[in-house]
């Protein structure tokens, strides 16, 4: 196994045998959900709804993204017994829920809360298994990030940290979202509804791929020569920014108002966290624009 530094991490951490069937498996789910656009182009049909094509081409991608980023994360981790086959078991455990879902679709009904069949009722019930089991393992995962200091850099680290735990916060939000619209369900109202307008997914949704976002930053930061101690500022800002968007999320839920149907305070939770969300990017890119139009150090006369 390569040796556990910032170095070899950032090129070869693919490699560790823990991360290979997320990164493998989910790169057929990333193919899985781009293979349905022209799909969708072809097909027609709309883009909401409980059957539409959205839903194979969003969670194919968003499900590949995460078992790879879970594979990453796996390879910071000092090696624990058992952890190559949970691994495993984890990714195909990610495949399954991607193809039930992409299975629904293709025979015409909805994914979620659809009891019309006994056949429909248990698909149904098989996804909510498998993410509470992703989820247990991704709590596991965020924990041990947590209690222990991997050899890579602070501010890749902290963006891990940061990413990992909004992870995890997205999948419970998630199971919530799968019991309050079980509990509509049984009162014969609209389970995807919370109040007058409430988007119960959207707080579930909106910080699940932090944990994609923030190491990129970090990643982006250090190519374009920012110096470390700034990329950890850059990095927390963007985590802050992160935090502050899934609480705007959670409070517009909570008020049964549209995603961005704001009011005065939501509005400025909201503008706090672009700010703080963009900010980081554009110092990034000011530092790499700045370093492409500096000019290249004169050469060393001979002596």
């Amino acid at each position: 196994m390569p040796a556990n530094t910032p170095e070899t991490r950032a090129d070869s951490w693919w490699a560790d045998r823990r991360a290979r069937p997320l990164v493998l498996l989910g790169l057929v789910m990333v193919a899985s959900g781009l293979a349905h656009v022209p799909i969708w182009a072809l097909l027609g049909g709309p883009w909401e709804g409980p059957v539409t094509w959205r839903k194979p081409i969003l969670f194919g991608i968003s499900g590949g993204l995460t078992a790879i980023s879970l594979g990453w994360v796996w390879s910071m981790l000092h090696p624990r017994r058992g952890d190559r086959l949970l691994a495993a078991a984890t990714a195909w455990a990610l495949v399954v829920e991607v193809l039930l879902i992409d299975l629904q679709r293709w025979r015409g009904v909805g994914s979620h809360f659809n009891r019309a069949t006994p056949l429909d009722s248990l698909l149904f019930d098989a996804m909510g298994v498998l993410i509470v089991a992703v989820t247990l393992v991704i709590g596991d995962l965020t924990l041990r990030l947590l209690l222990r200091r991997p050899a890579v850099a602070a501010d890749m680290l902290l963006a891990a940290r940061t990413g990992m735990l909004l992870l995890f916060i997205s999948c419970l939000l998630g199971i919530w979202v799968g019991i309050y619209g079980e509990t509509q369900l049984q009162q014969g109202l609209e389970p995807t509804r919370l109040g007058a307008g409430g988007v119960p997914k959207f707080p579930h949704g909106v910080v699940i791929h932090a944990v994609q976002w923030l190491p990129a930053l970090a990643f982006g930061a250090r190519q374009a020569g920012v110096v470390e101690a700034v990329r950890w500022r850059l990095v927390a800002l963007s985590a802050a920014g992160s935090m502050l968007f899934l609480v705007y999320a959670v409070a517009q839920t909570a008020l049964g108002r549209p995603r961005f149907d704001v009011v005065p305070a939501t509005a400025a939770v909201l503008g706090v966290a672009v700010a703080c969300l963009a900010a980081p990017v554009a110092v990034t890119a000011w530092v790499w624009l700045g370093r492409r139009r500096s000019p290249p150090p004169a050469a060393a006369r001979p002596a």
